[in-house]
């Protein structure tokens, strides 16, 4: 990500600063005035204000430090003292100053205390963008359970294509793991150091795509009081995942080729470009050859992220991987729910062999986890697998991912409006039957949103008064595609 610095210095000072600054790959702008530096600080994305007490006309260094504080991102405050005063630099370092410099500091003093600032602001945002959803298990291609000849051959060419820098295509079914797969790539790749930022597409109404793939400036529709930055920007010397690229709309179509062929962008209401520097992988369920034939997506776009395509086998294709996947969710979730489940018996096993899986590894682990909850003993007794794997499970549990539709067929209606427990969920510990019970409430719920909306995410989001990517994060939960609700 682009790291920003606001200078307010004097002109010799403004000189050695900007040396160093550049040579960390800030992007530096120079304040005019006290209140220009407030002024852009609320206005602009800022990770760093660097000011000269020297300058400071009508406003005092704490009163700059409680502004800056309020700020909505606030900056880290570096200041140069007017004279050495000791006193001042313990009470401004104690008001929440990154540094303090002396008149007559170093320049080797400088430039250490700005290669940490870099380091720290480096850090603190990649983690805010590469946070882990659990379960997540592989984080290396060698991770990936390979038993099978598919699979095998599958990750000998994503290895080879991981130390590249160019575009990446991945195609899979939903639920095979295409986004498991990007960070896998990202993490072996010449970009790893770097974050990892992950999009998807067909979550988010199509006015908030734009910004949060671009970014805006203050002012630039109603509601943006502040200059924010977009996806393209916190991905910069790192990775812009894509996730459902077949959804985004033809007018930003055209702004994704112009970024990925000029690797610079322009936020919403602005006409200043950005150079960004980031590798994209762009992921979809869909056939986009297809759906570029169709004229539905852009096929200038198709070929240009189109350099490399990976196509992600689904389970039912290698069987040999399910034992492996099945005994590693096992462990995880009786860890995570304190169950003494250690082993998986042979007729259950071969239940889940035999099964096709539409929904794939995410219908796998939703199983497992209900398995796990459900089973009595230390074992996974078959009778509690869904009734579609052999098994006697309540329905009314509904982790498991339904099976898949044709795209263009509404699902049925559902058995009941309301989930009812059954004498399984009554006969659990209390804590169990609760977790089943608000399972299936919110699956139902989704299922009934979904049905009102056709699928339509920003309006679910809305009317459920929650945010479009926490909706579609329960919808992934559960196995629910936009797709399906959609005629």
């Amino acid at each position: 990500m682009q790291r920003r610095a606001l200078l307010a210095l004097g002109d010799s000072d403004t000189a050695r600063m900007r040396a160093v600054l550049d040579d960390l790959r800030f992007r530096v702008t120079i304040a005019d005035a006290d209140d220009d530096v407030v002024q852009r600080a609320r206005a602009e994305i800022v990770d760093a204000v660097i000011l000269s007490e020297a300058r400071l006309s009508g406003t005092t260094v704490e009163a700059m430090l409680d502004t800056l504080r309020d700020a909505p991102e606030p900056p880290e405050t570096l200041v140069l003292l007017e004279r050495d005063d000791a006193a001042k630099r313990d009470a401004w370092l104690a008001a929440g100053c990154y540094a303090v410099f002396a008149p007559d500091a170093a320049p080797e003093t400088i430039e250490e205390s700005l290669r940490s600032l870099a380091k720290l602001l480096k850090e603190s945002r990649a983690a805010r963008f590469d946070a882990e959803r659990i379960p997540r298990h592989a984080t290396r291609l060698s991770d990936f359970v390979s038993e099978s000849p598919a699979m095998s051959a599958f990750l000998a060419t994503a290895r080879r294509v991981a130390s590249a820098d160019t575009p990446l295509l991945v195609l899979g079914e939903t639920g095979a793991g295409k986004e498991h797969l990007a960070r896998a790539i990202h993490l072996e790749g010449p970009r790893a150091r770097g974050p990892f930022v992950p999009l998807n597409c067909g979550a988010l109404p199509e006015g908030l795509l734009e910004s949060e793939l671009f970014g805006h400036e203050e002012g630039a529709f109603t509601g943006a009081h502040r200059a924010r930055r977009g996806n393209f920007e916190l991905a910069h010397r790192g990775t812009l995942f894509l996730d459902e690229i077949a959804d985004i709309p033809s007018h930003l179509q055209v702004k994704l080729l112009r970024a990925l062929e000029d690797t610079e962008i322009r936020r919403l209401g602005s006409e200043r470009a950005i150079p960004v520097d980031a590798r994209v992988i762009a992921a979809t369920n869909r056939d986009l050859a297809a759906e570029v034939e169709a004229g539905r997506f852009r096929r200038d776009l198709y070929y240009r992220l189109n350099v490399v395509t990976l196509t992600v086998p689904p389970l039912r294709e290698r069987r040999e991987d399910i034992p492996g996947l099945v005994e590693r969710y096992r462990a995880h979730f009786a860890k995570r729910l304190g169950r003494a489940i250690d082993h998986v018996p042979e007729g259950t096993m071969q239940a889940l062999v035999d099964y096709d899986w539409p929904g794939n590894v995410r219908e796998l682990i939703n199983v497992v986890e209900r398995a796990v909850l459900l089973a009595d003993g230390d074992s996974i007794d078959v009778s509690v697998l869904p009734t579609e794997l052999g098994g006697g499970g309540a329905r009314t549990d509904a982790r498991v991912a339904p099976p898949a539709r044709d795209v263009d067929t509404p699902p049925a209606p559902s058995a009941n409006a309301t989930p009812q427990p059954t004498d399984t969920d009554l006969d659990r510990p209390w804590a169990e039957a609760r977790h089943a019970m608000l399972q299936a409430f919110e699956r139902t719920y989704l299922d009934h949103l979904l049905r009102a909306t056709r699928g339509r995410v920003g309006e679910a989001a809305e009317r459920a008064g929650i945010q479009p990517r926490s909706l579609f994060d329960k919808m992934r939960a559960h196995g629910l595609r936009k797709e399906d609700y959609r005629s």
